[in-house]
């Protein structure tokens, strides 16, 4: 047991009775720590980690509010935090409503409502208690955050949405203009962030309020499911004569900011709709219908240019290859015709009309399935796209009937046009300065881990079971002044160690390496352009976040192989292909099938994408939570002969399925068990 929990059951066995409240919780804490945690079981394990070290010396509790995860979060946190007093919701009640039920509970002069995806420094709780120590007229108070890349994260100070700071942030004003007084009011980008500020809103990820102030403000509306709350209490607190602050002189990490979700569809549609109801709870009524009016422009510009862009992205791709296919026949056919046949017109109008459109999707699909659009761009997928399309068009070519049989020769020089263009086209595109037209050129990232020996070891082995396959530079020692045979250098000269490695990743070992030793680490080399992960103690995962355009990755064990771009497409066009099989030979499949009925039943529900014919076994008590998502199957891999001998373990038998899938073992139980595909 951590020696943590050891003081904190040795201070509960040292107070009196009557120092219990109702609930059993002690009435006398200085800090009560509220986390809500959906579905983020290895943010939620880090931020524990985190928060467990920040919380030594303090009189404290720490809530995780559980709504209904199915990722293993809550037997975790009894497993590994058994002193967080954990509650679990049977569905999910929403951020407001989540955060209430613990803090009714709480016990704490101070209450910190906390992001699950968020690390803490050490000394944290202690500097923000103090401040408000200090501080009487302080009602809230915020702290500077930084992304995964080491990067501030503007929503940590804000200010009040009123209609006209709402316009100038929806209309690209505030982003044009982020250091004007005028402007960049919604981000208060013209106040020093290395500075403390009293400010109007406080961010929901870290928001540490005094209960005093709660008792008279009230606690979070919970007609805010999600966003939005945290506006409207910091605007409560204000209105109850206390004061918002900004508080620099700490520093978090949060993974995943407000800035990593501004192209969800749906966060424009939950966060602006949960402005609107702010609007009209504290704005007069004509204000109210401005704003309105503005978010809900807002939301339908933001929804059509999101759609418009994510649309044109998926496609732009494909059609340029299409128009440049089509093109390439076109020039073809009347330059063959004239040397073939001494002058133009000899095909069909039907051939350029219909047949070499159908050649051009053929082709496009093949690509598609091969990932040849995948990212980064592979020319080898692409090459094999094209192979595999030419030779599909030539087999079903030659069982065509002759009226319908144009030319070979003038389709194997289309192919050679398709070959040559699309991957001339490629290497073009990839010296155009559009970085999501590179080529990926195979290189394994770089990478070093900071930590002691044996924890880095134990973190090298366990990248060694992911798919990433990184090449590890070598150790780098937590302590500056240590040098040794075990490390290529020490902390002090990371700069260095960079440079002349060229190091693409930093894994931080927490067991070793202090929060603050990390964030510390990430502000200063912020400008390096290096990727940052954090390895929990004890942990099968590495967290980080490689862009502020995404939420956060996660390197763990690797059971994600199954949900790789690739495997899932293969895995949906093997269930298609294999259900069009079963309709062709139905009459005399049905000899064989056992249920007739649920044998046509399946295979519509496999068309339609609503099961798949080979999923996870899923009897209780099996645990699936920890693998990635599948589709129900009609079978399972426990209908394979050779897993006979293990039955008596069927979580391993789902791990190994999952871990090192193979699109031939789904056609293997497939085949094995066609007496069974109706149940």
């Amino acid at each position: 047991m951590y020696h943590f929990n050891n003081i904190i059951h040795l201070k509960y066995l040292l107070l009196s009775q009557n120092n219990f409240s109702k609930t059993g919780f002690l009435k006398f804490v200085k800090l009560s720590v509220v986390i809500v945690n959906y579905n983020v079981r290895h943010f939620l394990e880090q931020c524990l980690y985190s928060v467990q070290k920040a919380l030594h010396g303090m009189e404290a509790e720490v809530f995780v509010v559980d709504n209904n995860s199915v990722d293993g979060s809550c037997s975790m946190v009894r497993e590994k935090f058994s002193w967080v007093k954990l509650i679990e919701n049977k569905k999910n009640t929403g951020f407001s409503f989540a955060n209430n039920q613990a803090i009714r509970e709480s016990s704490g002069e101070y209450v910190l409502l906390l992001n699950p995806d968020t690390v803490v420094e050490e000394d944290t709780f202690n500097k923000v208690v103090g401040f408000m120590d200090a501080h009487p007229d302080a009602g809230g108070l915020g702290v500077k955050m930084i992304d995964g890349k080491g990067n501030f994260l503007p929503e940590s100070k804000r200010g009040l949405p009123t209609p006209i700071v709402a316009f100038y942030k929806i209309f690209g004003l505030s982003a044009l203009f982020p250091k004007s007084k005028i402007f960049g009011k919604y981000h208060l980008g013209f106040l020093d962030k290395e500075k403390n500020h009293e400010v109007e809103v406080l961010s929901g990820a870290f928001m540490l309020l005094r209960k005093e102030t709660l008792e008279k403000t009230g606690l979070l509306d919970e007609i805010f499911f999600m966003y939005g709350e945290d506006i409207d209490l910091s605007y409560r607190n204000i209105k109850a004569g206390y004061k918002n602050y900004y508080f620099s002189d700490t520093t978090i990490l949060h993974y995943k900011g407000e800035s990593t979700k501004k192209g969800s569809i749906n966060y424009v549609l939950v966060f602006y709709n949960a402005m609107i109801i702010f609007a009209k709870k504290h704005f007069s009524s004509n204000n109210a219908r401005l704003f309105s009016f503005l978010i809900n422009s807002a939301i339908y510009f933001r929804a059509a240019i999101a759609i418009i862009i994510r649309f044109l992205k998926f496609i732009a791709l494909p059609l340029s290859d299409g128009l440049l296919i089509y093109l390439g026949f076109y020039l073809i056919k009347p330059y063959w015709e004239l040397h073939k046949f001494g002058g133009a017109g000899y095909y069909p109008e039907t051939y350029m009309k219909y047949a070499v459109p159908v050649y051009v999707l053929v082709w496009i699909i093949s690509i598609f399935f091969s990932g040849g659009y995948d990212k980064p761009i592979r020319l080898l997928k692409i090459g094999r796209g094209i192979l595999l399309g030419t030779l599909s068009i030539l087999v079903v070519y030659s069982l065509l009937p002759e009226t319908y049989r144009y030319s070979r020769a003038l389709l194997l020089l289309g192919s050679s046009w398709v070959f040559v263009t699309i991957i001339l086209q490629r290497l073009i595109m990839h010296f155009l300065p559009f970085r999501s037209f590179k080529l990926g050129n195979g290189k394994k990232k770089k990478l070093v881990i900071l930590g002691s020996k044996d924890e880095a070891l134990r973190v090298q082995e366990l990248l060694k079971q992911t798919d990433i396959n990184p090449e590890i530079a070598g150790f780098v020692s937590p302590d500056k002044n240590e040098q040794g045979k075990n490390f290529i250098g020490n902390l002090n000269q990371i700069d260095e160690i960079i440079r002349i490695n060229s190091i693409d990743e930093i894994i931080f070992c927490a067991k070793d390496v202090s929060s603050q030793a990390i964030i510390g680490c990430m502000l200063e080399l912020t400008s390096k352009n290096i990727d940052f992960k954090i390895a929990s103690p004890d942990s099968v995962s590495v967290i980080g976040s490689n862009s502020i355009n995404t939420a956060g990755d996660l390197y763990t064990i690797s059971l994600n192989l199954i949900s790789k771009v690739s495997n899932k497409r293969n895995k949906r066009l093997l269930d298609v292909l294999i259900s069009l099989s079963f309709l062709i030979f139905s009459p005399f499949l049905l000899l064989i099938v056992n249920k007739k009925a649920g044998f046509f039943r399946n295979i519509l529900s496999v068309l339609s994408g609503s099961l798949s014919w080979v999923g996870y076994y899923k009897i209780a008590p099996i645990n699936i939570h920890d693998l990635p998502k599948l589709r129900n199957g009609v079978l399972t891999p426990f209908d394979l002969p050779s897993v006979s001998g293990i039955k008596d373990n069927p979580d391993k038998i789902n791990m190994n399925y999952a871990k090192d899938y193979r699109i031939l073992n789904d056609l293997t139980i497939v085949l094995k068990n066609i007496k069974n595909i109706g149940r």
